[in-house]
């Protein structure tokens, strides 16, 4: 079978292309988000694998939950967003809504020219160092950065930087072990 990225990749696509000429990109980007999230929950999919369910009881029960947890394109008066959720439903294709939602969030920041960038540092940064460094990645990557900032103690000192696929190391950490790396040979 193939992996879950692959299969979700046209979902995502088509998904994405009704949601951009609908001018609703934010809206079904929250809502996948939400869907994804809580089809991770083991117990959401542990009830859902009960073969005892029928494809309108699956229907009822994610549009409900969905609904319940904010999820306003999936069970409301959105068509796109119920067909998508029945579709794979019919296709047993629900377990990949997780991955859905990430291949369609890459989609709407090439569009927005965006990207999400993770900086974790030994502590934590003061607001001209988010400044900065937002300024200095929105320079080198040239798109709009949205940065998210994490602690990890362990770095010793420095930072990581994770911009998509790019990762820049410059904690204290990576430098001691490359240079542990030099010495033992």
């Amino acid at each position: 079978m193939a992996d879950k990225n692959t299969i979700a990749r046209p979902y995502a696509q088509a998904t994405f292309e009704v949601a951009s000429e609908a001018g609703t990109l934010a809206e079904v980007s929250a809502s996948l988000q939400i869907a994804g999230d809580l089809l991770r929950d083991g117990r959401v999919a542990d009830y859902l694998s009960d073969p005892a369910l029928g494809a309108a009881d699956r229907y009822r029960f994610l549009t409900g939950l969905f609904d319940k947890a904010g999820a306003t394109v999936f069970g409301g008066s959105d068509t796109h967003g119920n067909n998508l959720l029945k579709i794979l439903i019919e296709n047993d294709r629900v377990a990949v809504l997780p991955e859905i939602a990430v291949a369609f969030d890459i989609l709407k920041a090439q569009v927005e020219n965006t990207i999400d960038v993770t900086v974790t540092s030994a502590s934590a940064l003061n607001p001209d160092q988010v400044s900065a460094v937002t300024g200095a990645l929105k320079s080198r990557l040239g798109r709009q950065v949205r940065l998210e900032t994490a602690i990890d103690e362990n770095l010793i000192g420095g930072a990581v930087i994770r911009a998509g696929d790019v990762v820049i190391d410059g904690s204290l950490r990576a430098r001691l072990e490359g240079l542990s790396n030099a010495l033992v040979k």
